[in-house]
């Protein structure tokens, strides 16, 4: 059960980071005006570091059952659960939790620390 736990975890991680891709460049930077142009483009990169490393994650918490290494699973669960959680702090902080994405974010905390 703790592993379909953090393997959850890792399939909201990685559904989460894709909407956070998808909606990035549909809603925010198709409707946003950045000048100068390497600016834009910078932001726009920046932007989808942050969806790539969460994807990471999400695959990490996938397979970290299929490790034989419980320090592997204690670093990955510890270190996604607070990559997640800051964000999923930040997220319901900066929309004052009118943004779903806080709630996306935090379900992977739960799952993983649960998975633990």
């Amino acid at each position: 059960m703790r592993d379909l736990l953090l393997q959850g975890a890792g399939v909201i991680a990685i559904a989460v980071s894709l909407a956070h891709g998808i909606l990035g460049e549909t809603k925010v930077f198709a409707r946003g005006t950045v000048e100068p142009p390497r600016l834009r483009t910078l932001l726009r990169l920046v932007w989808q570091a942050g969806t790539i490393a969460w994807i990471g994650g999400g695959v990490l918490l996938i397979a970290a059952p299929a490790m034989a290494s419980d320090v592997a699973r204690h670093w990955i669960v510890t270190t996604l659960a607070v990559v997640f959680g800051c964000a999923a702090l930040a997220n319901a902080v900066a929309t004052r939790g009118r943004h779903i994405g806080w709630v996306g974010m935090s379900a992977v905390v739960a799952l993983a620390v649960a998975g633990y």
